[in-house]
């Protein structure tokens, strides 16, 4: 269990596994892709990664997460992968990517197990879901921004992320 003080609607909620910190190598994954193939760290070595943790893409807070890193990364170089990450099974984020006209935005699912969700510090106890949070990883594969929203039912601040990509590029 983390010491994050992390809140759903005001009332506090319980993150396990160990959070990923700054400076640390982050952690494998393996999600699997809308088209059920998975898709792990190692597939995505040598670019920056931004992972965008959020609890189910058919809610509105998490929809718009999504759909404005799907707008900034149209804007972000080749070498930069915008990764969504839910418990949403593949078929409802695939539903939802072509229902929102997102394409730039990588969306996958830690459904399968609770590797990513444990080695991130991002499962909330209580529901099994994520939390929301957003990560930076750099070509090298090291953590070099990571950002727990307090409360989950609140967007994250888009504009530090965007400052911490820019810093790595």
């Amino acid at each position: 269990m983390t010491n994050l003080s992390i809140k759903m609607n005001g009332n506090p909620v319980t993150l396990l596994g160990n959070p990923v910190k700054v400076g640390e190598k982050a952690p494998d994954f393996k999600l699997i892709g809308n088209n059920l193939e998975e898709i792990s760290k190692k597939d995505l070595e040598g670019k920056v990664l931004v992972i965008s943790c959020v609890p189910s893409l058919d809610t509105p807070v998490c929809s718009v997460q999504t759909r404005r890193f799907n707008m900034e990364a149209d804007k972000l170089p080749g070498d930069i992968v915008v990764l969504t990450v839910s418990k949403d099974l593949p078929f409802a984020q695939a539903r939802w990517c072509a229902a929102n006209g997102v394409k730039k935005v990588i969306t996958a699912s830690d459904y399968r197990n609770f590797g990513f969700a444990q080695d991130y510090g991002v499962l909330i106890k209580e529901l099994g879901l994520l939390t929301r949070a957003v990560f930076v990883i750099n070509k090298q594969g090291i953590v070099t921004y990571t950002q727990f929203v307090p409360e989950v039912t609140n967007e994250p601040d888009y504009e530090a992320v965007l400052n911490e990509i820019k810093k790595v590029l």
